[in-house]
C-alpha cells in the first residue's frame, strides 16, 4: 500500500535531546551511587519509560524512590530548555511530506511537557506537530506496546498498513513493527554499534539520515 502517512519519535528523531538527557542522567544516577558510561546507559535505557529506568537501576543498586521520576524530570526540562537542536534534515522532510500530502504525528514515550520543552524552542517545527503529539505514558500504552502508534494513526485517519514509523531505539521499532506498520530506524554517523544491531535485529530499516525517507516511501 501506498505510504498515506509518517510517524516520529521525539527523542533522538525529531530533535536531539538524548546525549544531554544521558549527560544529566550519569550525574544524577551517580548522586545516588550508580556509576554508569554512556554506552551502558543506552544498552539499558534508551527508549523506554522513566518509570522502567528507575526500576531498573534499582535492581543495579541506585535505591531511587517512586517521586525521584517527577523530581529528576524537573531538573531534566530545565537543562532541555537551555537548548536542544533539531535533527538534520526535520524541516525540508516536512516541507516535503506537505507538498505530497503525506500526513504525520509524533509518538513519544515521554510527557506532552518534555516534547514542550524540546520542540518548542523551535517556533516553526512547534506550529506544525504541537496539535499532533502522542504520549505512550499519557494514554497508559507506552513503547514497546502498538497502541501509541495505533492511536497516532487513527487520528491521522490511517490504517496501520498505510503509515511507516521512524526511530531510533529498538524498543519503538517493536512498538511500530507490533502494530503492523513499516519501520526506518534512524542510525546517523556516530550513532552507536548497539543502536545499529539492535535496530536490525528486530527488523528496522536502517536510514543514515531523514532525507532518504522521500525516496523510500517513492515520493523522490
Amino acid at each position: 500500500m501506498t505510504i498515506k502517512a509518517v510517524l516520529f519519535d521525539c527523542d533522538g528523531v525529531l530533535v536531539d535531546s538524548e546525549p544531554a538527557t544521558f549527560a544529566a542522567l550519569q550525574i544524577e544516577l551517580a548522586a545516588h551511587g550508580l556509576h554508569l558510561g554512556m554506552d551502558e546507559m543506552e544498552r539499558l535505557f534508551i527508549g523506554g519509560t522513566m518509570e522502567k529506568l528507575r526500576q531498573t537501576a534499582n535492581t543495579l543498586g541506585a535505591g531511587l524512590p517512586p517521586e525521584w521520576v517527577g523530581a529528576f524530570y524537573e531538573k531534566l526540562y530545565a537543562h532541555l530548555r537551555q537548548g536542544t537542536p533539531t535533527m538534520p534534515g526535520i524541516a525540508a522532510l516536512l516541507d516535503r511530506l506537505d507538498a505530497a500530502g503525506v500526513v504525520y504525528a509524533v509518538g513519544s514515550n515521554g510527557h506532552r511537557r518534555k516534547m514542550e520543552a524540546t520542540l518548542g524552542q523551535h517556533p516553526a517545527l512547534w506550529a506544525r506537530l504541537k496539535d499532533r503529539l502522542f504520549s505512550g505514558q499519557e494514554l497508559g500504552c507506552p513503547k514497546p506496546d502498538p497502541g501509541l502508534y495505533l492511536h497516532a494513526a487513527a487520528f491521522l485517519g490511517q490504517p496501520p498498513e498505510a503509515c511507516v514509523v521512524v526511530e531510533d531505539s529498538a524498543t519503538g521499532a517493536r512498538s511500530a513493527l507490533a502494530a503492523g506498520m513499516r519501520c526506518f530506524g534512524l542510525v546517523p554517523p556516530g550513532a552507536s554499534a548497539h543502536a545499529r544491531e539492535t535496530l536490525t535485529e528486530v527488523g528496522a530499516e536502517l536510514i543514515a539520515d531523514l532525507g532518504e525517507i522521500p525516496a523510500r516511501i517513492g515520493l523522490a
